[in-house]
């Protein structure tokens, strides 16, 4: 599980809240690929993919909607790195997941998990510093 710490947070509430949903959602497939129940979590893990692609599409357009109107300067380079996130989960391979889910899960997993901490770290804290 990835809990949200004060370290995170960006001083912006609007784009906290929204990365805080971004755990949530991440956070739903740790709970998936601890769960024993289902043998099969192929449905479960297109559910949760899918709703990652939807939700991280709106909060990247209102984080660069927030950055322009602001005139920040990092916008360009968040665009850019927003565009990859996309291009990398829209990319998912239906085949990898089925042939060994839970190991495509805990990759997904830890691609997601990291590189949002990463991005918010480095990346979101300088969108007020300009």
């Amino acid at each position: 599980m990835l809990d949200w710490k004060d370290k995170y947070s960006i001083g912006v509430e609007l784009i906290d809240e929204q990365h805080k949903h971004l755990f949530e959602i991440g956070n739903k497939a740790v709970k998936l690929l601890k769960n024993d129940f289902y043998i099969d979590k192929y449905d479960k893990i297109i559910e949760i993919i899918q709703e990652l692609c939807e939700y991280t599409e709106f909060h990247f357009k209102a984080e660069e909607g927030y950055m322009l109107k602001i005139g920040s300067k990092q916008y360009e380079s968040q665009k850019i790195e927003h565009d990859a996130f996309i291009k990398k989960i829209n990319s998912v391979d239906l085949n990898k997941i089925d042939n060994d889910q839970q190991k495509y899960l805990e990759d997904l997993l830890a691609f997601v998990f990291n590189w949002i901490i990463e991005h918010i770290l480095q990346k979101d804290k300088l969108i007020k510093e300009n």
